[in-house]
């Protein structure tokens, strides 16, 4: 599987390259979102919902743990496990029911569920400081490897 780097020079570069990733996406997919406390995880899916049509406020999900979103042609859920204590908490989120429907799952923090989450398909790691970013995209299943094909096809170099 091959994946590959991007830079994102500011925050508008960023939305850009959501928007491709929201054009790519099928309707089931586990993204894992890496990266440093504000290295842009949630303006990365806050410009997603923004371009799959969502107006609504998209809050980051640090202290409720889960987002969930409904589109006319899809449902996103955006957990951020930073605050997590045990992995066993995911229970009380109600992880099991979630994972059963389709639904694209993008997990800040994927660490923190060690053991409960099951594998990601596509991890979306973010680096860098000020506005100016660097993102690096790796499958680890078929339908991420589909994925990262679409979106070096269709993202700006």
């Amino acid at each position: 599987m091959t994946g590959w780097r991007q830079p994102l020079a500011d925050e508008e570069a960023t939305a850009a390259w959501a928007a491709h990733l929201a054009a790519s996406l099928p309707p089931s997919l586990m993204v894992a979102l890496e990266g440093d406390l504000g290295a842009g995880k949630t303006t990365l899916v806050r410009a997603l919902l923004r371009s799959l049509g969502y107006q609504g406020v998209v809050p980051s999900p640090t202290y409720t743990l889960l987002e969930s979103y409904e589109l006319p042609d899809r449902r996103i859920h955006h957990l951020d496990l930073y605050r997590l204590a045990d992995p066993e908490e995911l229970e009380f989120i109600g992880l099991r029911d979630l994972l059963a429907e389709d639904a694209v799952v993008f997990v800040e923090w994927p660490s923190q569920g060690g053991g409960v989450l099951p594998a990601m398909d596509l991890t979306l790691s973010l680096a860098g400081a000020d506005q100016a970013r660097r993102l690096t995209v790796e499958p680890s299943s078929a339908a991420g490897q589909a994925v990262c094909d679409a979106l070096r096809a269709a993202s700006p170099q």
